[in-house]
């Protein structure tokens, strides 16, 4: 399973770069506290990421559309940023 430990890594940098923070998967890997909770990004910043992780996974993996989309909804269920955007 390592090479789907690496996806996870690049989809989790990716992430924090769309979102601005100077953080990689290597930094929060050893933290066991809400590390998720604590960065936040827009909506459109969650859109974007989302687009580019699918077109990655549908790229350097054997998923269909649908298989690609519902990996990334549970990669955003478990380690997405939380969405801020301004009201």
């Amino acid at each position: 399973m390592k090479r789907r430990e690496d996806i996870l890594e690049i989809i989790i940098n990716k992430m924090f770069e769309i979102s601005g923070y100077d953080v990689t998967f290597n930094d929060i890997l050893p933290r066991k506290d809400d590390w998720y909770a604590q960065y936040t990004m827009t909506q459109a910043q969650n859109d974007e990421w989302r687009d580019w992780s699918k077109a990655y996974l549908l790229k350097k993996s054997r998923y269909n559309k649908f298989l690609a989309d519902r990996e990334v909804a549970m990669i955003n269920l478990c380690y997405g940023l939380r969405i801020s955007d301004p009201s």
